[in-house]
């Protein structure tokens, strides 16, 4: 991965973030590595524990950014977070995976936040 793409990547997790904390999340962990694998963000509020996937994009040339996190990224995040659970659970916690767009046409940024935007099935 170029290092501007790489530098983009951790502006739109960094948006991402801040949009999170304000409407009530608290960031529990940044780039959890299991691997070669991570998940973006993993965030915290009212015992629900999201793993957050974030992309971001300059324009919709490429399509909506939530559209990028397809079934591979879906099952690697899955396995991550498995990680983290047995690593950093609590029995009392719920677990979900959210999706957070970041969309930067120009000046503007829009951002899309997906709760629970897929669930895990256990592969045969």
């Amino acid at each position: 991965m170029s290092a501007a793409r790489q530098a983009f990547g951790e502006l739109g997790e960094r948006i991402a973030e801040r949009w999170l904390r304000r409407h009530g999340w608290r960031v529990v962990q940044r780039r959890f590595r299991s691997g070669h694998r991570d998940i973006d963000l993993v965030v915290e509020r009212e015992g629900t524990v999201a793993f957050v996937e974030v992309k971001a994009r300059k324009g919709r040339e490429f399509g909506d950014p939530i559209e990028a996190v397809n079934w591979r990224k879906q099952r690697e995040l899955a396995r991550s977070a498995s990680v983290w659970i047995d690593r950093h659970g609590r029995p009392c916690e719920s677990y979900r995976f959210d999706v957070v767009g970041v969309l930067v046409e120009g000046e503007r940024v829009r951002i899309r936040h997906v709760p629970n935007a897929f669930s895990v099935r256990e592969s045969a």
